[in-house]
């Protein structure tokens, strides 16, 4: 059985509704990551220097040597930038990303967070990457991470996130159990659950576009107008749209320099100037969500053993349990767990088959109130479609035309007169049987398989909200 994990689906077109406080439009998510002092450096133990997100356009790590510049830039994160930052944001909900060794080597910086009431999450251990280590080290950092966070801070951080995360990563946080969110995702505008074996862990998703990296990215902005201009778009599209939430990433060392500041400045003046903006923390975010769209557990088909597949989905296509059969040993994941997706993979084993097979799926379909639903032999669903159309409830007159049209129609054709009765009322059903009736066998062949699979989907919908 192949599963593919991810879920290219989502919300789909439709998200929920986020029902922010106070009717909000818009949450907007300020994120401070302090990690000055806890990125690669040999004093701490590290085999080089550090080489990301600084001023020094594609650094290179140093093997068992300081690297003097890259350490001045982020340390001029923590002497300035902090603190121009905390000047500008102090009177705001701002959510800190705390590299809990940089965290320990902040003092004076933790003791401002705490007093501004900014949450401060956990960043992990150190800014290194996690993508290399092995399963039982990077579970052991993180569990580090949460010691020497709490110890220093005063509070066990309620939300993670890694940033230089490995594909463990999610997982690993999640099965600590300690966090109210996790934000290693950059896959939504909204907040979204995953399960993570018995436990329903939130994703709080971040940014790396409405983020200051990009200007230590040769892709990047060249200056804060730039970034400005970006910041607004965005905000203008998510407040237009309403009910989403916009993630801003900030860095002590880049967002903290003068010219970028400024430009931020102007940004925050700017949101500020609108109704309806729920300028909040990534915790409140975290348990607004957790209270207003509490995880449900959800009937996943990729999930089911293949008897539980094929007994809940066999009936699909009218008498054709072996398309479902096929379907299961398909590459399904989280997209086939609806009723788009599932329809999509039992249609291709539909569309794949032979002629031969198609046309035992057509013949499979009973005619409109004939003799099988005189006798009461139909099945649920077909029952109910035709039901639906009010073919139970003919007059005589009606159940003649029915019944001649029927006759003809498989005389000429070899196979039933198919449509998706829930698509019409009778008077339409009649007129498409007067109309399709003269149509060559090979064109009545492909729209009646067109009418097969529009009758699935319908019946998934009944299955799969």
């Amino acid at each position: 059985m192949q599963r593919y994990p991810r879920d290219m689906t989502g919300y789909g077109a439709t998200p929920p509704e986020a029902n922010w406080p106070g009717k909000a439009r818009i949450a907007i998510s300020l994120v401070v990551n302090y990690e000055e002092g806890g990125e690669n450096n040999i004093l701490h133990g590290d085999a080089a220097s550090e080489a990301f997100l600084s001023e020094i356009t594609g650094a290179q790590p140093w093997p068992g040597m300081r690297h003097a510049n890259m350490e001045s830039i982020y340390e001029y994160g923590a002497r300035a930038g902090f603190w121009r930052l905390h000047r500008m944001l102090h009177d705001l909900p701002v959510t800190v990303y705390g590299v809990a060794s940089a965290l320990a080597r902040g003092p004076e910086q933790v003791e401002c967070m705490v007093e501004a009431g900014w949450e401060i999450a956990s960043h992990g251990l150190k800014w290194v990457e996690h993508k290399d280590m092995a399963e039982a080290d990077e579970r052991a950092a993180i569990q580090e991470a949460i010691r020497l966070h709490t110890e220093v801070t005063g509070a066990a951080p309620r939300g993670f996130y890694c940033g230089r995360s490995s594909e463990n990563t999610i997982r690993l946080a999640s099965e600590t159990g300690q966090f109210a969110y996790v934000s290693d995702s950059y896959a939504d505008d909204l907040p979204y659950w995953v399960e993570v074996g018995e436990r329903n862990q939130l994703v709080v998703p971040y940014t790396l576009d409405a983020n200051d990296m990009r200007f230590a990215i040769q892709a990047g902005h060249p200056d804060g107008a730039s970034w400005e201009t970006y910041l607004r778009d965005s905000f203008d599209c998510l407040y237009r749209e309403g009910g989403r939430m916009m993630s801003i990433g900030l860095h002590c060392r880049l967002a903290g320099r003068p010219g970028r500041a400024e430009a931020l400045r102007r940004f925050i003046d700017y949101v500020r100037g609108h109704d309806g903006v729920w300028f909040a923390t990534r915790l409140q975010i975290a348990e607004h969500w957790t209270a207003t769209h509490p995880q449900t557990k959800r009937v996943r088909s990729s999930e089911m053993d293949k008897a539980t597949f094929i007994n809940a989905y066999g009936a699909i296509f009218e008498h054709s349990p072996w398309i479902a059969e096929r379907a299961f040993d398909l590459d399904l994941g989280p997209a086939h767990d609806t009723a788009a997706g599932l329809h999509n993979a039992l249609a291709r084993m539909f569309r794949a088959a032979s002629e031969e097979e198609r046309l035992g799926v057509l013949k499979a379909h009973p005619d409109l109130a004939g003799k099988l639903a005189a006798a009461g032999r139909l099945t649920a669903d077909s029952a109910s479609e035709q039901a639906g159309a009010g073919l139970d409830m003919l007059t005589d007159e009606e159940r003649k035309k029915f019944q001649t049209r029927n006759a003809a129609y498989v005389a000429k054709h070899g196979f039933p007169f198919i449509i998706a009765v829930r698509d019409h009322d009778k008077a339409g059903i009649l007129s498409a049987f007067d109309r399709r009736i003269g149509n060559d066998r090979a064109t009545e062949f492909v729209e009646a398989c067109r009418q097969v699979e529009r009758i699935a989907r319908l019946r998934l919908s009944d299955h799969l909200r």
